[in-house]
């Protein structure tokens, strides 16, 4: 199956006191599909899953698996530092999601792509009846490798390859990794600030944080480039740069962006050191700073039945 559409990088919700809050996930899920959200991708980075335990990820998941619809793709992310941990991942989720992707070790970095293919098949075998997606994001694993030159080699070794999570700015590896196997794969794009360029090398798919607060603006940039009006949808993208850079200068972007979907309707709490939690004062000034750019109308918004 290819996955279509946006899927929005879930945040890990939490009490008060920092603990895994997943009784927001049922609200969070019709939030996200009230949108058109396509899909979660469930501890990623966006779900701070470097700052989770493997007990904790598994409550992530099972969570998310009680509230699966038809209407919301999930993928997991199982990938670990530890390779034995990330297999226990990788069984658990077997038979809650949809899909199973995972990152390179970013501490003892891999030097060689074959290892990458070695990892990822491990991974993969232990849930070997749902699609497996790689998440390349060398900017934070150090995993340097050529996408197009991994999809060939994993082909081979991985029966459940079902494409990749691709994080990264090399747009040239990102249409040759689409080319592969006669378009076999599913490359979903991951980088948000660069959306519109991946309309014109044929991007069907997005994974990426801000689709949980601009789902409207992004499917609108779609339809202005899908009806040669490139201009505006420029404009727009340039609102979603905007968007990040306002939220990433008041103490990083993945605290302050969790924080943000409280005045967007749905609260997932605080975030885990190191990143920020803001208090709604802050939200307030920071709301007021992306309605003086327009974006109000282009913000996720709750059902009304959510909103009461």
């Amino acid at each position: 199956m290819e996955i279509k559409n946006l899927i929005a990088a879930a945040y890990a919700p939490m009490h008060n006191d920092g603990s895994i809050n997943t009784t927001k996930i049922k609200d969070y899920s019709k939030f996200l599909i009230h949108n058109k959200v396509s899909g979660v991708f469930m501890n990623g980075s966006t779900g701070d899953f470097v700052s989770l335990s493997t007990a904790e990820r598994k409550e992530i998941t099972l969570a998310w698996s009680k509230n699966k619809s038809e209407d919301l793709y999930l993928i997991d992310h199982v990938g670990h530092t530890n390779l034995h941990e990330a297999k226990e991942l990788a069984t658990y989720a077997a038979d809650k999601v949809d899909a199973i992707s995972v990152l390179a070790p970013y501490y003892f970095r891999l030097n060689k792509i074959e290892k990458l293919v070695q990892y990822c098949k491990e991974i993969a075998a232990c849930a070997p009846n749902l699609p497996f997606y790689y998440y390349h994001i060398p900017v934070l694993s150090g995993a340097h490798f050529n996408m197009n030159e991994f999809l060939k080699l994993a082909e081979q070794e991985i029966p459940s390859l079902a494409g990749i999570k691709f994080t990264n700015n090399n747009l040239i590896d990102f249409q040759h990794s689409k080319k592969v196997a006669n378009g076999k794969f599913n490359i979903l794009f991951g980088f948000d600030e660069l959306f519109i360029n991946s309309l014109p090398l044929g991007a069907t798919g997005w994974v990426g944080s801000t689709y949980n607060h601009l789902a409207p603006l992004y499917y609108k940039i779609k339809d202005l480039f899908e009806n040669g009006q490139m201009a505006e949808a420029s404009a727009l993208q340039t609102k979603a740069i905007r968007f990040v850079e306002i939220l990433d200068s008041k103490g990083g972007f993945n605290g302050v962006g969790k924080g943000f979907m409280r005045v967007l309707g749905v609260d997932c709490g605080p975030s885990r050191f190191p990143h920020s939690t803001l208090s709604d004062a802050d939200y307030k000034i920071i709301k007021e700073e992306l309605d003086a750019l327009g974006l109000s109308a282009l913000f996720s918004s709750t059902e009304k039945s959510l909103a009461k």
